[in-house]
């Protein structure tokens, strides 16, 4: 799907499961830049943090290594790291940035002390923002990608695509909510993807009020989809519904704090 996948890092913690992650996602020749940034300019923590980026460049190496591709790791110092991060993008001509959100533990907001807001809404290339660092280890029954607009995001449907081969062959299931004043029948059905997968198209109806009113969205999503028993969620932009409600700060900020399971948000 992806030949140039770049990874911010923060924590050693997150170099082995991104990268399997974004093994799943990457093209047979493609290659993986792991990005770590020292978050300043004072000279004496830079020369410590850099001895200590060591614990990062070589589980990058050897993560690459075990999984036969290309994992190139950079470190770089920078009291601007969204900035940093969008322009290592820019130089090296990557189509996608994954990276985890891990937010401020002690405030009950994941955007806060975080860079993904600011990256997911200026980068030039795909962004992908995985709110769960597990979702490389975990083996998921269903995938389910969302839709207001009756046309699911393609985007996310390659990345479910892409996932759901790697976790041999599971279902994906695009759930449509719509007003219930819409004219359109509750019928569902069950196709194939251009891969070959399992693809259930679903129907959820829902009160007209309700559309207009952001703050709810994600709890209209999760309410409406409980019933489907998924084990990954992934939203995507969607350009064809005239509010593109999905992937708002605010949007997300509600999704990734409520859902039960790990989500993916996918912009491009």
């Amino acid at each position: 799907m992806y030949h140039h996948i770049l990874i911010p890092i923060t924590i050693p913690s997150e170099v082995e499961p991104l990268i399997h992650f974004g093994a799943q996602l990457l093209e047979p020749d493609g290659e993986i830049r792991v990005l770590h940034i020292i978050p300043s300019s004072s000279l004496p923590q830079v020369t410590r943090d850099w001895r200590r980026s060591v614990n990062l460049v070589v589980p990058a190496h050897e993560t690459g290594a075990s999984l036969d591709i290309k994992v190139d790791p950079e470190v770089r110092a920078s009291a601007d790291v969204p900035g940093e991060i969008l322009e290592s993008a820019e130089t090296h001509g990557v189509d996608a940035i994954l990276m985890t959100l891990r937010g401020d533990r002690r405030s009950r907001n994941p955007f806060v002390g975080h860079t993904a807001s600011a990256i997911l809404h200026h980068a030039n290339c795909d962004v992908l923002i995985v709110n769960r660092l597990a979702l490389a280890g975990e083996r998921v029954q269903r995938i389910l990608i969302p839709s207001f607009s009756g046309t699911p995001p393609p985007k996310a449907i390659r990345v479910g695509e892409e996932v759901a081969v790697h976790g041999h062959g599971i279902p994906l299931v695009t759930l449509t909510l719509r007003p219930r004043e819409s004219s359109v029948s509750d019928e569902g059905g069950t196709a194939r993807t251009p891969r070959g997968l399992p693809l259930v198209t679903r129907r959820s109806f829902f009160s007209q009020a309700l559309l207009g009113r952001r703050r709810r969205l994600p709890e209209l999503i999760l309410t409406q989809a409980a019933r489907e028993r998924y084990g990954l969620l992934i939203v995507g932009e969607e350009e064809s519904h005239p509010s593109n409600p999905l992937l708002t700060r605010s949007f997300l900020e509600e999704l990734f704090r409520s859902a039960p399971c790990p989500v993916i948000a996918v912009r491009g």
